[in-house]
């Protein structure tokens, strides 16, 4: 079959923005990148590959916690393909060790469906005082079970984040789960400065929503928070406007000491692709005015996609696009090792993403070049 050329008006390659760039298409998958030949087909927008996000609770009103099941995880992952997201780490939270074992069975048993790439573990290893929606009754110290499930699905090649606290695992312990391949993240935790510095030491690599649900920056006491942006870690942050104040998130980005360390994550729950309430810990949790509320008041996940996060990050915060984009691809992809995801070439077209001139979403390239060539295009 003939190579295809497809020019954009601008084109993501994974770091920037570029114009009079084409891509080059054999049998539905880009083969390369080049200056846009004569003849090249015009895709008008902003062509990207699809957002990769790392902390995925729930979607199309499916919750892993609640039924962890390979069904379940396929919902999830078609629910945040609808809005962009092309690969996901579906997250299980702080609940019984079995909850745990079942999620990563089901996900070893979800290998193979598209976007899902991994396990992402939040809990139960965290501190109560910054549990957050978390249920304190299934805290606990880090324990043989849940080192077992880690070491099981690395064992397999299946990548895994693992949020804990510092002060919920010991240094012996963190250092091994590091050892395994598994980014050892840091969150839910009232640790001093020291205590995140000396987890860092030891083998953690990241951290999960910076501000939320850990110890803050004081003038005299960095805490968790202090502490993680000056490191060179990666570090999650849900850009929603609720969890975060903007001008938290801008300073955050500006301050870290190493470019393409922060990560948008939406850290969303069942209400993206699905209803507008669902049952979290046998309690309803509703969304209200873009908020997500459990039954204490406080929130309980977010309800963002990626996609409008990226929008929040241009229009809201101030970040040029480039590094908005390269928030929501390059650099959670480089986190869990999946340098292919962040860029265009060797993926298939359902894999990229055409937005607009508002960096919102048009629809898949797939999509585009199906509308191109149907034969009411024209009409």
């Amino acid at each position: 079959m003939s190579d295809q050329w497809i020019a954009p008006d601008l084109l993501f390659d994974g770091a920037t923005l570029r114009t009079g760039q084409a891509l080059r298409i054999t049998n539905g998958v880009v083969q390369g990148i080049a200056p846009a030949p004569q003849g090249a087909q015009p895709i008008p927008g902003i062509l990207t590959p699809g957002y990769v996000d790392l902390q995925v609770n729930g979607g199309g009103g499916a919750l892993l916690n609640g039924t962890p099941t390979r069904a379940t995880i396929a919902t999830m992952a078609h629910a945040h393909r609808r809005h962009g997201t092309v690969a996901i780490l579906p997250t299980v939270i702080t609940d019984r060790a079995e909850v745990l074992e079942d999620a990563a069975n089901a996900l070893i048993a979800a290998k193979g469906i598209d976007g899902v790439i991994g396990l992402h573990i939040e809990g139960p290893h965290i501190s109560e005082p910054r549990k957050g929606t978390h249920d304190a009754r299934f805290i606990r110290p880090l324990d043989d079970r849940t080192m077992a499930v880690v070491t099981h699905l690395r064992d397999i090649d299946i990548p895994v984040m693992i949020t804990l606290a510092p002060e919920s695992a010991t240094l012996d312990q963190i250092s091994a789960l590091a050892k395994t391949g598994a980014v050892v993240s840091l969150g839910h935790t009232d640790a001093t400065a020291a205590q995140v510095n000396a987890a860092i030491a030891a083998g953690a690599s990241c951290a999960t929503h910076l501000f939320n649900a850990m110890s803050p920056m004081t003038s005299r006491a960095p805490g968790a928070v202090g502490a993680i942006i000056n490191s060179t870690v990666f570090a999650g942050i849900i850009a929603d406007g609720y969890h975060v104040d903007d001008s938290m998130v801008g300073l955050a980005i500006r301050a870290r000491p190493e470019p393409d360390r922060m990560m948008l994550v939406s850290d969303s729950m069942p209400t993206i692709g699905g209803p507008d309430q669902f049952t979290l810990y046998g309690h309803d949790v509703t969304l209200r005015e873009g908020r997500l509320i459990n039954r204490e008041g406080t929130l309980a996940g977010a309800h963002i996609t990626q996609a409008r996060g990226v929008q929040r990050l241009i229009h809201n915060i101030g970040l040029p696009a480039e590094a908005a984009l390269r928030m929501a691809i390059t650099t959670p992809a480089t986190c869990i090792g999946r340098p292919d995801l962040a860029t265009p070439v060797g993926r298939p077209l359902a894999d990229l993403l055409v937005l607009d001139t508002d960096y919102g979403l048009r629809h898949t390239l797939a999509e585009a070049l199906s509308a191109e060539n149907s034969p009411n295009a024209a009409e």
